[in-house]
């Protein structure tokens, strides 16, 4: 299975079309140029591609497929259906991604590197892919944990990795979408305008929303916030902290971690 080549494509496809969607419909005025926060969102997702790369050469994929020679994990010592050990994993997986961005806000060390993604002073489709590569990279090992544990399908992780990184571009866009269509639609996954108030510059909506695939895990914690009070034309985006364009640049989003002010 060509992995990186799967994921590549699945990238470009819903990058253009989300894109192609903001410019057509956009929810929000852009406060920032689209130039520099692109041309540094981008570096920063393109850097991470890298490193984890060098890091984890075949990723999740290859840690799945180390499991079922090993025999290490459930549906490895278990007789289940493919379909089974498929679904079953990529919910376990998603409500994994759903606890682990609980606790990069929870914990003060772990919000210092996620911060990052929230100090975008604009959100759209390139947010979605704008964290720092240490994050990423502990990412990386508690998915590797994960299906590990699981004994999860190779097949299953990419489905997921796929899902993940479409969802992530998805809930970030600045599109608008019909009321009716939104109440539908996230009722099963995240939508833009559901995720959006968890980029609110109030801790207490940036509390909330921590869902990027299924809805259903911020129903069922209770951390489910339905708008943001200032409404999303209204509302500010980002943290108090770094709201300079300069703070934009990407040298500057990788210092952020160790950077107070």
């Amino acid at each position: 299975m060509n992995e990186p080549l799967i994921r590549l494509g699945a990238f470009a496809c819903v990058f253009a079309l989300m894109a192609l969607w903001e410019i057509a419909a956009p929810r929000r005025k852009r406060t920032q140029s689209r130039a520099l926060r692109w041309t540094n969102n981008l570096g920063v997702a393109a850097l991470n591609t890298l490193l984890i790369r060098l890091v984890f050469p075949t990723a999740a994929v290859g840690v799945a497929l180390l499991a079922a020679e090993r025999g290490w994990g459930l549906f490895n010592a278990i007789e289940s259906p493919q379909w089974l050990a498929i679904g079953v994993s990529v919910l376990v997986l998603d409500l994994a991604i759903y606890g682990q961005h609980v606790l990069f806000h929870a914990v003060p060390a772990l919000w210092r590197l996620h911060r990052m993604h929230h100090a975008d002073l604009d959100i759209d489709v390139t947010t979605g892919v704008r964290f720092h590569p240490i994050e990423i990279l502990i990412s990386m090992l508690i998915k590797c944990a994960v299906v590990a544990a699981l004994g999860a399908p190779a097949l299953a992780m990419l489905i997921f990795e796929v899902l993940l990184n479409a969802t992530s571009m998805f809930n970030h866009g600045n599109v608008r979408m019909p009321g009716w269509l939104d109440r539908s639609v996230r009722l099963v996954v995240v939508t833009p305008d559901m995720h959006r108030v968890h980029h609110s510059i109030l801790m207490r909506e940036t509390n909330s929303n921590y869902g990027f695939n299924l809805s259903v895990w911020d129903r069922v914690f209770g951390t489910y916030r339905a708008q943001p009070s200032a409404g999303h034309e209204g509302m500010t985006i980002g943290i108090e902290l770094f709201r300079e364009a300069k703070e934009l640049r990407l040298d500057k989003l990788l210092l952020q971690p160790w950077r107070t002010r």
